[in-house]
């Protein structure tokens, strides 16, 4: 999956390989430290599916990330937890995490994932996109598109995340 920010000197999202992954990891740690997973979270949801697995490329190196799957609405994996498998019957594109640096942001980066991802998702049959907002992100999610889900439910099955995460959801893709 690229995005169509491809001229010179731009950011461009790129499938991950694994020799992606020391960066990547870096990445997490440092945009989210309060939410710290083990390199081995992002290693098995690459070999689970490759598709949902992002860079944020640019000429200085890679600047940003995204992990996403096929889910199952209103139950997200909790924080650093291996998946094991995916459902066989989907019904939603989890967007486990995505992180840029802080140089990637403000440019319009974050919204061609997004983007990406909604592409994705759209050839994949899934009718929506959920994932769990946490550090103060959820108004970058409003824009969009995502809506705060409330369900009692949902609610409890955040508490991995914290108290201030947001599950959130987007439909249709």
């Amino acid at each position: 999956m690229r995005t169509a920010m491809t001229p010179r000197g731009r950011p461009v999202w790129r499938p991950m390989t694994e020799a992606d992954f020391p960066v990547v990891d870096a990445i997490g740690a440092a945009v989210h430290r309060a939410f710290p997973e083990s390199p081995a979270i992002v290693a098995e949801r690459l070999a689970l599916y490759p598709a949902g697995c992002l860079v944020l490329s640019s000429d200085g190196g890679v600047i940003g990330y995204a992990v996403s799957h096929p889910w199952r609405l209103g139950y997200p994996p909790k924080l650093n937890t291996k998946l094991v498998r995916l459902p066989a019957e989907p019904d939603t594109y989890y967007i486990h995490d995505m992180a840029l640096l802080p140089e990637a942001r403000g440019a319009g980066a974050g919204a061609a994932g997004v983007r990406c991802l909604i592409r994705h998702a759209r050839r994949e049959g899934l009718g929506t996109l959920s994932l769990v907002a946490v550090s103060g992100s959820a108004p970058f999610w409003t824009r969009q598109g995502f809506r705060v889900q409330t369900d009692p439910g949902i609610l409890q099955r955040l508490r991995s995340y914290g108290n201030e995460a947001r599950f959130m959801v987007r439909s249709p893709v």
